[in-house]
């Protein structure tokens, strides 16, 4: 019998944006400096939350009285990608080196191999979902998540489940996506600008005929530990791993909510439109 590779497990519960982002990022700076292992992490949200793709304009296409309206936190990623309301869901995160022999120097290939898992949990919640084609060059992409897949997310006859976001920084690879139990599409489409109201209501009416939740296929309400404990098999499975848990130490949390106060709650992180980063989708 082949010995699996033991990863850390980070169960982080639901805290707020700026705090889940920096969580994210203090594990690729941990594991950079082999204090930690690679680490799968799950988390949720303590407040309905847009995240906003690392490239994205926010004066240009956020509607920030709508976030104001339903009393959203927002906050910048690292990753790129379209916005994400995170509201009723399960997110994930997968941190781990770039020379890692389980991680292919591609993006689409490793968003392929880290796949899988999601695959698996989809089908640990008895859903047949599959792989969405990759994208053509010049596929016209939405400022919102979940209105068109991208490559090898998941899919369900046709329609899109999990949005997902990969970058590399400090040769650690960050893939981090999410994974909604339920959507709220008028929630949504108040947090964009769009030219008319009519072009709004056009806009969520193909949301709803494009993306689906885990609720709407099983007819079911699902919650956090349900789900969780289906892609913690699922990527256990995939990747052939064991986890154990990880303990974060009182001056790991420190760094979290430094990172937190000082970058992920500041208006110049949130709303400067960036122009480089290092690699990301």
């Amino acid at each position: 019998m082949v010995n699996k590779e033991t990863w850390h497990l980070l169960d982080s519960g639901k805290h707020d944006a700026a705090v889940n982002m920096a969580i994210d990022e203090a594990l690729i700076h941990w594991h950079s400096k082999n204090e930690i292992g690679p680490t799968l992490r799950f988390y949720g949200w303590n407040k309905p939350s847009l995240s906003i793709g690392y490239f994205q304009d926010v004066a240009k296409t956020i509607d920030l009285s709508g976030v104001k309206k339903h009393g959203c936190h927002m906050v910048r990623r690292l990753t790129g990608g379209s916005a994400v309301l995170h509201d009723n869901e399960l997110t994930y995160s997968i941190v781990v080196s770039e020379s890692h022999p389980k991680i292919p120097k591609s993006i689409n290939q490793a968003y392929f191999t880290l796949a899988q898992g999601i695959l698996q949990g989809y089908r640990y919640l008895d859903i047949e979902a599959d792989f969405s084609l990759p994208e053509q060059p010049n596929r016209e992409r939405s400022a919102v998540c979940f209105e068109t897949p991208a490559n090898y997310e998941m899919i369900v006859d046709g329609k899109k489940l999990t949005g997902n976001a990969q970058t590399r920084k400090n040769g650690v690879l960050l893939q981090h996506g999410s994974i909604p139990f339920s959507f709220d599409p008028d929630m949504l489409f108040d947090l964009f600008h769009f030219p008319s109201e009519r072009i709004r209501q056009q806009q969520r009416n193909r949301f709803i005929n494009k993306a689906i939740s885990i609720n709407e296929i099983t007819g079911e309400k699902h919650h956090y530990s349900k789900v969780r404990n289906a892609f913690h098999s699922g990527f256990k499975d995939a990747l052939h791993i064991e986890t154990r848990n990880l303990t974060l130490s009182s001056d790991q949390w420190d760094y979290i909510h430094f990172l937190a106060d000082t970058k992920y709650r500041s208006q110049a992180w949130n709303s400067e439109k960036k122009q480089s980063l290092e690699r990301g989708s």
